[in-house]
């Protein structure tokens, strides 16, 4: 059975939960084997079995957490060498498709990006690739259904993509020989800072976002968007307009010079909807916007709509679901 390598995204042996998505959709094309790298990596493998890994390539050399990316690059390149994988399948983060573009350069595959499903392509459909994916395009007005005609597909899959699904494989523990290129000391980390814990999930990587925009009005007003999202467990969100304006940090920036979320449900609290910030989030499963203007383009693209002022209605929906919470 073809082979699919899984790039582990994991901080100290802790596996992040788009993995574990990637390995549900690996387990669509062939079998899973999971390449975990740096500190930690070989804590991993239980959890990586445990979700469907047949094998789990390791290796914890220290160049890894020393240099910025190219040490990564020359480890999946030898794994692409062990494994001969029909496909690689990468987080689609910032530092993600930077990897799998360098991946793809270096082994001569065809690179797809910000894919929101992947399959297995039918004989004679597919190519060498051996993988069908579905992207949105266009700032999302467009679903796209691409396959690589050369090589093996490189693949970056957004957060959210699928559902985790727990399937019990062997996760053998293999360790993989790594020979690191003259580049890979090009680029050494000189500093790491802690980020502040908010104890709200990552934007990326979260299952409900709630963001706020220009109808917010202030920066001491999103302490109402903060409410809502805690109360419903979700991370917080800003549209580029809230955050230029100083009232969020730039790291909570949903758009399309922001980051891309693609959760179960979104909250849009005074965002009218321009397309900058609609490219971030309209592949959201579902979708609710709470707007005064009726006539916002936000209202183009929800499940659900509420036609109202924002600060009457977001204090209420908080209290209704922190009743109905018990």
């Amino acid at each position: 059975m073809a082979e699919v390598l899984v790039f582990v995204d994991h901080v100290d042996g802790v596996v992040r939960k788009p993995t574990l998505e990637l390995l549900t959709l690996a387990r669509r094309v062939g079998e899973p084997v999971a390449v975990a790298l740096g500190a930690g990596a070989g804590a991993t493998a239980g959890v990586l079995g445990e979700h469907g890994a047949v094998r789990v390539l390791v290796d914890e050399a220290p160049e890894y957490g020393e240099f910025l990316v190219v040490p990564k690059v020359d480890a999946l390149r030898a794994a692409c060498e062990a494994v001969s994988p029909v496909a690689v399948l990468v987080v689609s983060s910032a530092e993600g498709k930077e990897v799998a573009a360098r991946l793809a350069l270096r082994t001569g595959s065809g690179l797809l990006t910000d894919v929101v499903d992947v399959e297995a392509g039918e004989a004679g459909e597919a190519g060498e690739g051996g993988v069908v994916v579905t992207q949105s395009v266009f700032a999302a007005s467009f679903t796209t259904r691409s396959r690589v005609v050369r090589g093996g597909a490189v693949v970056t899959v957004k957060p959210n993509s699928a559902s985790v699904e727990p399937v019990a494989a062997a996760g053998e523990v293999v360790a993989l020989e790594v020979s690191f290129s003259q580049g890979a000391s090009g680029t050494r980390v000189t500093g790491r800072e802690a980020r502040e814990a908010t104890g709200r999930p990552e934007l990326t990587e979260a299952a409900i976002v709630v963001s706020g925009g220009r109808g917010v009005n202030g920066a001491e007003n999103f302490a109402l968007i903060e409410a809502l999202a805690d109360s419903l467990g979700a991370a917080v969100g800003a549209s580029r307009a809230a955050v230029d304006a100083g009232w969020y940090p730039h790291s909570a920036q949903v758009g399309q010079t922001g980051k891309s979320v693609s959760p179960q449900l979104y909250i849009a609290s005074g965002i009218s909807g321009a397309i900058q910030h609609r490219a971030g989030m309209q592949t959201s499963k579902t979708i609710v916007a709470i707007n005064k203007d009726a006539e916002a383009p936000i209202f183009d693209l929800v499940d659900y709509g509420v036609v109202g002022d924002l600060f009457q209605v977001v204090p209420q929906l908080t209290d209704e679901i922190k009743a109905r919470k018990g």
